[in-house]
């Protein structure tokens, strides 16, 4: 893939903080699709003074396309970056330094730092934990302190968000009605669970709403985590937005989880995320944290989508051990 002279050698630059006169380069594919494109650049560059050292940077370039509800969440990391965000991250949690972004009719691109770390699957208990914890302090701040920048942010996602992705899956005849039919194959008790949720949505929901309202990311899940020598970073920013306090310690928890460790995180992540927050914002009034029913709004339906249109054993059998775990969850 081509990249134009002028704009390699201001990022490598940017990257290696020395100007730079020359870099080649070559390009891999991280992940992509449709709408978007991420590539790890890498190569050498030539400095003012001779020397030649070896970069990597993270190009990234997303088309504009309309997420349900959300409809400006294509550009929305070209906006934040564009902000003063970036100042109220530590450095315990923070996100990829940006060295340049560019707005190309309905295209944006960015070139970022390329994170190494500990990540996905491989992050340990103890990752999770410090993530968590992380993740409190940074909202409870931002809660605390309310600094003039989160005045200024105009394209954030929407405070009902997961509301609203949770009332267009229950209005989906196909898994509304199939989890109470006599054809399901999902165990009753599991049906019941979502049934339950649905017939207490409204109660559900006010009790939620009576929860902290903080600056979420929304995509809070173990492939937008690194973690190196103790520290959080946190890439895909495309969904963040208004939120309720506990909507990404749900996703860390469910969001394509560890099925085997999923009641440990349970038990583990919520306190330490409440700990973090604790530190700037009095919490001591909330008497229930929603946690479980954040967990069953966002993704019961999605597990059962999941669970009807597997294509394998295996991915049935994955949907439908999280969704026990789920259950599981209501005893601790």
């Amino acid at each position: 893939m081509y990249v134009k002279p002028e704009i390699l050698a201001l990022v490598v630059s940017a990257v290696l903080r020395k100007t730079i006169t020359r870099a080649d380069y070559q390009t891999r594919q991280l992940k992509g699709g449709t709408v978007g494109d991420v590539r790890l650049v890498t190569g050498m560059a030539e400095t003012l003074e001779g020397e030649i050292l070896p970069y990597k940077v993270v190009w990234k370039k997303q088309k504009k396309w309309e997420r349900y509800n959300d409809p400006d969440s294509w550009r929305r990391e070209y906006d934040l970056y564009a902000s003063d965000l970036g100042k109220t991250f530590t450095d315990s949690l923070r996100w990829p330094e940006c060295y340049h972004a560019e707005m190309n009719g309905d295209e944006i691109q960015l070139w970022m730092e390329y994170i190494e770390g500990v990540s996905g699957l491989n992050l340990t208990s103890g990752m999770y934990e410090r993530a968590a914890e992380e993740l409190g302090r940074f909202q409870g701040k931002l809660y605390a302190q309310q600094p003039d920048v989160l005045g200024n942010l105009k394209n954030l996602s929407k405070l009902d968000f997961v509301k609203s992705f949770y009332l267009r899956y229950r209005s989906w005849a196909v898994l509304y009605d199939y989890i109470r039919s006599d054809e399901c194959e999902i165990p009753k008790h599991l049906c019941t669970m979502l049934i339950d949720i649905d017939n207490n949505a409204d109660e559900i929901f006010s009790r939620i709403d009576k929860l902290p309202i903080v600056l979420c990311h929304r995509d809070f899940w173990v492939a937008n985590l690194f973690c190196s020598d103790s520290k959080i970073v946190l890439i895909d920013w495309d969904t963040a937005g208004w939120g309720y306090m506990g909507e990404d310690i749900a996703s860390l928890i469910a969001d394509e989880a560890d099925i085997c460790h999923m009641l440990e995180y349970y038990q583990k992540c919520i306190p330490a995320y409440y700990r973090g927050f604790a530190e700037y914002a009095d919490v001591s009034d909330i008497s229930y944290h929603c946690i479980h029913e954040l967990i069953l709004v966002m993704f019961g339906y999605r597990l059962v989508e999941g669970y009807k249109f597997a294509e394998s054993p295996e991915d049935k059998s994955m949907h439908l051990n999280t969704l026990q775990k789920i259950h599981e969850m209501s005893n601790i």
